[in-house]
């Protein structure tokens, strides 16, 4: 029996030795999803017909003694990837109708793998939101809580904790990865800044676009060895620089967990954490500990309290946000973030509203952020922290636009209303230099949901997070089924 629930890895082996088709796998999801996805609605852009002839070859092309990386297995990726014949919306409702013509680089890349694609998965108005809730395909449900967020912006990873996809790419800037991973229990990679190619999303051609920073596209999957499958397949250069330039990411620093030096991230007293994630973190640390590893609190001490690292992401966060947006519109969103008394709102408005010259300046001071990270990484191998401040949270409406609503609005933590919008805060934490960063599941909150860490490592040595996580589960344990999602028949 096939297990819908099973690894990438796992499954993948099992197409090698046969014991399993492409068809009968394909099949397999395409059941679940038509059986399932009505309690969440996450495969909101479906191509099953393509999906099944794809498998067809897939098998036929196993038969002839092919083999390729991702050969016959089903996987789908975020609504904003493009594919050519399928819509590319990002949630906005003008966008409605647009049928991208070409395919992603990342489309590219697991299409020449093999991988067979059944669809692309649910997201937010413009990407900008930890929900996934939008005019054009309505609202995704977690499915550990059909009341709860599955995380956003790249709600496929609800797809994956429900058994309908093998494996999964979404994007990340603001936890766009990390966030809906640690909502629903799986595992997620945020790519070192510069590794994968950044172009193929919104409905555009796939041209780079060199000033970008910070975002990056990457996998979800049911474990940390499909995590680092799939960066082998997607990372390299963008479009135009893959003429040339071969991206060799190193080897992870460490085989065993001892090999591992482990900081864990001291308390930020100005930001709130549930106290379950806390505690999970704490759990963690005494169980590296009892293996012997290396572990103890520290950070970058240049950092200090986090108030200037944050408030230089959240301005260029919003710089990059809003940088397609029409010159009087961001004068008016400026204006409205102005208006709220909150120290990090002016940073946003900033933001916002930036010149040439601050976007310069701003990158020269990143450039030090990323100085002090090569230097902490000199004595630690990786960051242990919260993924999020909370486990998943009620679904909670947001008005337009978006990126000021959120600052209005709450979420709660530890029983009292936070500002929504410091949710960005665990994020930002890897994403203002573009460190790699895995968020992998702990366990589950007394209340049945999904708790989850992320580990942070050095740029450019991605597989030194996704390594570390791939042995911790074996300690921990990784990812359980969402029971509302087993087939008892």
């Amino acid at each position: 029996m096939i297990d819908p629930f099973a690894s990438a890895t796992e499954l993948l082996d099992a197409l090698r030795s046969k014991k399993v088709s492409s068809v009968a796998l394909t099949d397999l999801y395409i059941r679940r999803i038509e059986r399932h996805d009505a309690k969440i609605n996450v495969v909101v852009v479906r191509d099953f017909e393509r999906a099944r002839a794809a498998a067809r070859e897939a098998d036929a092309a196993r038969a002839r003694g092919e083999e390729r990386p991702l050969l016959g297995l089903p996987m789908s990726l975020k609504e904003s990837i493009n594919v050519q014949g399928l819509p590319t919306t990002c949630g906005v409702a003008a966008w409605k109708g647009f049928v991208s013509q070409h395919d992603a680089p990342a489309t590219v890349r697991v299409k020449a793998a093999g991988a067979v694609l059944l669809g692309k998965t649910n997201v937010p108005v413009g990407l900008a939101d930890w929900q996934s809730v939008n005019p054009v395909y309505g609202r995704t449900n977690n499915p550990w809580d059909l009341e709860r967020s599955p995380g956003g912006s790249s709600g496929g990873a609800a797809a994956v904790a429900a058994g309908f996809t093998g494996l999964e790419v979404g994007s990340d800037i603001g936890g766009s990865i990390r966030v809906p991973a640690a909502f629903c229990g799986v595992f997620g990679h945020k790519p070192s800044d510069t590794a994968l190619p950044r172009s193929g999303q919104f409905p555009l051609p796939p041209t780079p676009i060199p000033a970008a920073i910070m975002g990056v596209q990457g996998p979800i999957g049911r474990s940390a060895e499909d995590l680092e499958l799939a960066m082998d397949l997607l990372a390299g250069a963008d479009i135009g620089e893959d003429v040339a330039w071969r991206l060799a990411l190193p080897p992870s620093r460490g085989r065993r967990l001892k090999d591992f030096r482990v900081a864990v991230l001291p308390p930020v007293p100005w930001v709130p954490i549930d106290a379950e994630i806390v505690a999970g973190l704490e759990r963690i640390e005494s169980v590296l500990g009892k293996l012997g590893v290396r572990v103890q609190r520290a950070q970058p001490p240049e950092f200090g309290d986090w108030r200037e690292h944050y408030r230089l992401y959240r301005r260029l966060l919003y710089a990059v946000m809003t940088a397609r947006v029409p010159a009087a519109e961001r004068t008016r969103l400026a204006g409205l973030l102005r208006s709220i008394d909150e120290e990090f709102a002016q940073a946003a408005a900033e933001g916002t509203e930036a010149t040439v010259g601050d976007y310069f300046g701003w990158l020269m001071e990143r450039e030090k952020i990323r100085a002090a990270w090569r230097k902490f990484f000199l004595d630690w191998d990786i960051l242990l922290a919260p993924a999020t401040l909370v486990p998943a949270f009620p679904h909670t409406e947001l008005a337009d636009p978006l990126i000021v609503s959120a600052e209005h609005a709450t979420v709660v933590v530890n029983g009292k209303p936070e500002r929504y919008v410091i949710q960005v805060f665990p994020p930002s934490l890897a994403t203002l230099a573009g460190q790699p960063a895995t968020a992998f599941p702990i366990g589950l909150s007394k209340g049945g949901l999904p708790l989850a860490l992320q580990a942070i490592g050095p740029y450019l040595e991605d597989r030194t997070p996704l390594r570390f996580t791939a042995l911790l589960a074996k300690e921990i344990g990784g990812f359980v089924p969402p029971p509302g999602f087993i087939d008892r028949t």
